[in-house]
């Protein structure tokens, strides 16, 4: 055969084409036995959400089955004005800096005006605390430096004056909680004192000092100021973060560090200022160490706040309030306790009762929902009506009502329209006429009956009048 147009052999080409990319119906039959099932829901076999029973995970597999949303934590209300820094930048290893960046951390609770530092030499501590970083971040216009009287001195209660906050390094001198006690009690604008101790672990053998020097601070709770203290090992370079922590009460016998005990640097500097900063930190003295044990329930909670999307205020503020306690006893109680209740339980739970209930207290269930429903339509197509009539009558002449005065007056007639409406409405016998003109009879015979009621409570109080008045008559005449 031969193909003399061109447009002839497009057309074969084409359906050349169209018959090797499409397959047409099969002619296969499907037997009737079988086993394909056919899912008209949307959601699949399992059905809605409602219906499908969640797996409950114990906490103790997935610390996320524990912990809530994080949620906003609550801080001291005073800390603005000055907060002094003492016992920093006096060493030529280290520029200090990041104490005062803390405290100047636009992101915390601290709003100071101005951040003291209080050094052994001025001069040199402005060398290493200006910097770029600090001109960025705004720490320079807040800076301000003090010199103390002798190299490695607490400040005089004079150089405390103006002060509202205190943060103090007392390294492992723990004889200086008492100084510390006494200055702040002395120095009446002091409100807040943060203490850090360091190389807590050599500090067991002087107990008595421990317990004299928290003693004394925890007496300023009488004078309406608030003190922490926080207790670390030897100090590291570790990075902030790195390691979890336990936190103890210093100065207690569970609080007592191993001699090879150590603690970051960055981190004992975090833990005293967000102490600072946390209402749930006023007025305790604490022992943080450091945890390695990943079975630990403090390493576990720590990582799985972190996880969960905690900020380091609210992961310490859980650490303190809430503690590895409570996780172990979630976890104790996960066996022994029901699931929660979701809702598929609910679902199941009110089907029993409906089902448990008697044929007449269902009735007069549906009676009382109906009866409900209906007399809110009427209630509503009743306002309409004397909200009609309020304006028909306001146009037309004055009207000494307001809207809701006007309503209120013609309420009773404005029922009977709605329920008349309402009964028109739903296709019910009605005889507009008729029931008009029974209602106003009934309204002729209340009004009727409310004069005389008038009339009887006016006589009464009219007698009354008489029978005072002639006794008091008698008693002139006597």
């Amino acid at each position: 055969m031969k193909f003399n147009s061109p447009l002839a052999v497009i057309t074969l080409l084409s359906a050349a084409t169209v018959s090797a990319f499409f397959v047409g119906p099969s002619t296969t039959r499907i037997s009737p036995s079988s086993t394909t099932q056919l899912h008209i829901s949307s959601w699949g076999a399992g059905g809605p959400p409602s219906r499908q029973k969640q797996v409950q995970i114990s906490p103790a597999d997935n610390i996320q089955e524990y912990l809530k949303q994080p949620e906003p934590v609550a801080a001291r209300s005073n800390l603005d004005g000055k907060v002094l820094v003492s016992g920093w930048v006096n060493s030529k290893d280290r520029t200090d800096q990041t104490i005062f960046d803390f405290l100047n951390d636009e992101e915390s609770a601290f709003r100071f005006e101005t951040i003291v530092a209080f050094v052994d030499d001025a001069k040199f501590a402005k060398k290493r605390l200006i910097s770029r970083s600090a001109r960025y971040t705004g720490l320079l216009d807040k800076l301000d430096f003090v010199q103390a009287d002798s190299p490695g001195a607490l400040p005089t209660v004079a150089q405390l004056e103006g002060i509202k906050s205190w943060v103090v390094n007392v390294g492992s001198d723990v004889s200086l909680l008492h100084d510390v006690a006494n200055l702040v009690k002395l120095a009446p604008s002091v409100e807040n004192v943060s203490v850090l101790v360091t190389d807590a672990q050599t500090v067991d053998d002087d107990i008595n000092a421990v317990s004299a020097g928290v003693g004394a601070l925890k007496a300023l709770e009488a004078e309406g100021k608030s003190f922490t203290v926080v207790a670390v090992g030897a100090i590291t370079e570790t990075p902030e973060g790195a390691i979890p922590y336990q936190i103890k009460d210093f100065g207690t016998e569970a609080a007592i560090l191993p001699a090879n005990a150590t603690y970051s640097r960055d981190e004992s500097l975090r833990a005293v200022t967000e102490c600072l900063g946390l209402q749930s930190g006023c007025n305790k003295a604490l022992t943080f160490s450091e945890v390695t044990n990943v079975n630990q329930t403090e390493y576990k909670l720590v990582k799985g706040l972190r996880e969960g999307g905690y900020t380091r205020p609210q992961e310490f503020d859980h650490m303190l309030t809430v503690g590895p306690e409570a996780y172990d006893k979630a976890c104790e109680e996960f066996g022994t306790k029901g699931p929660p209740r979701t809702s598929y339980d609910e679902w199941l739970e009110q089907k029993q009762k409906e089902l448990d209930e008697s044929s007449a207290e269902r009735k007069a269930r549906v009676k009382a929902e109906y009866e409900e429903k209906k007399q809110k339509e009427i209630e509503e197509i009743a306002r309409e009506w004397a909200k009609r009539e309020y304006f028909r009558k306001a146009t037309s002449g004055d009207m000494p009502y307001s809207e809701e005065e006007y309503i209120q007056s013609v309420w009773e007639r404005a029922l009977f329209e709605g329920d008349l409406k309402y009964r028109m409405m739903n296709g019910q016998e009605t005889d507009e006429r008729k029931e008009l003109a029974e209602f106003k009879k009934k309204q002729e015979k209340k009004k009727a009956m409310m004069l005389e009621r008038a009339k009887a409570s006016l006589q009464e109080l009219l007698d009354e009048d008489d029978l005072v008045g002639s006794k008091k008559g008698g008693d002139d005449d006597e």
